[in-house]
């Protein structure tokens, strides 16, 4: 049974820093493409990264593009989303997700192509 399950989120001011962490089982992060996507109140959810698996390519939104970095830790069967310079505006609930394919990250933008997802964690950026 796979499960993704994401920690990390929290209130945070404008201007500082997350870390948000997706621990794996049932599958593994190195061999699979691992999303992030966010999902602000009374908005669609929306693309924040891609990792693809093995020699992993990555791939940004432009709106997190310098500020967040997505990653992973093999031997703890964990990805993660450092998070930089917050804005209000990046305030969602964040969910991590998985998929077997093995599309290019940038192709991986679409939540629709994602199999597996975890249950979200919240943050919130205050000005």
């Amino acid at each position: 049974q796979v499960q993704l399950a994401e920690s990390g989120g929290g209130l945070v001011q404008a201007g500082g820093s997350l870390r948000l962490s997706c621990a794996a089982s049932g599958l593994h992060v190195s061999m699979m493409t691992m999303g992030w996507f966010r999902q602000g109140a009374g908005k669609e959810r929306e693309f924040v990264a891609s990792i693809t698996y093995g020699t992993p390519t990555i791939y940004y939104a432009d709106s997190v593009k310098g500020r967040f970095t997505t990653s992973r830790d093999s031997a703890k069967n964990t990805l993660y989303l450092q998070m930089n310079g917050l804005k209000p505006d990046d305030t969602a609930v964040y969910y991590c997700a998985g998929d077997p394919s093995g599309m290019s990250a940038e192709s991986m933008r679409s939540e629709r192509l994602y199999r597996y997802w975890g249950q979200g964690t919240q943050v919130t950026v205050s000005s």
